[in-house]
């Protein structure tokens, strides 16, 4: 996918212009604090549309995820802030990193976000606000880890959404060594050999 087609891609889907220019703006927050941290590889920056924005965007339209959603490890704020924009959904992006929460609180400032969006720096174990409906994390942690967070962020209600890249079936056939719940795979529009796993009413095996 060019970056045309990124764009595009958002358009076809009644993004409004106003939200694709908070997208822009983000994006250049992105590429400008790439000068001062890591956020994101800096070959990624040219393809940041669809690397970065469209990977993150494309989480939100795969199924029905209303309510409030946490992302882990949201690093720069993929995929948080940017479905946050899509969607307009109350979202929780929780980062240990100290500089990298410092950007998120200037990034969810700027963008005009601070209504909806709200930042926990810190681990996600210790996580005390609302539950979460719907939660996200790019390359946060193995599923297993991922799902025994449940408990503290929403219990086997939540949905989850995780992009796992190449590595999505195997993760899933060693979690459901030990979890049981609804999942299935779904392709990436920006990676053919990319996956996303989307599961819900996860729990242990052997509990109910």
């Amino acid at each position: 996918m060019t970056e045309a087609e990124a764009r595009d891609w958002l358009s076809a889907r009644n993004v409004p212009r106003e939200t694709i220019d908070r997208l822009d703006a983000f994006a250049a927050l992105v590429i400008a604090e790439n000068r001062n941290q890591n956020l994101i590889g800096r070959p990624t920056e040219a393809e940041i549309w669809n690397r970065h924005i469209v990977d993150s965007a494309q989480l939100a339209w795969l199924g029905h995820f209303d309510g409030r959603w946490g992302d882990l490890g949201s690093g720069p704020g993929f995929p948080g802030i940017v479905i946050a924009l899509v969607t307009g959904a109350p979202m929780t992006l929780i980062e240990t990193r100290a500089r990298r929460v410092e950007f998120l609180r200037k990034s969810v400032d700027m963008l005009g976000l601070a209504g909806s969006v709200a930042v926990h720096g810190g681990r996600a174990e210790s996580y005390a606000g609302p539950p979460f409906d719907t939660i996200t994390a790019r390359a946060f942690a193995a599923l297993d880890k991922c799902f025994a967070l449940s408990p503290v962020l929403g219990g086997s209600s939540v949905k989850w959404v995780l992009p796992k890249g190449r590595s999505a079936v195997s993760e899933l056939e060693e979690a459901r060594k030990a979890w049981q719940g609804t999942f299935h795979v779904e392709q990436s529009v920006t990676d053919r050999d990319s996956a996303i796993i989307v599961a819900s009413h996860v729990r242990r095996k052997g509990t109910r």
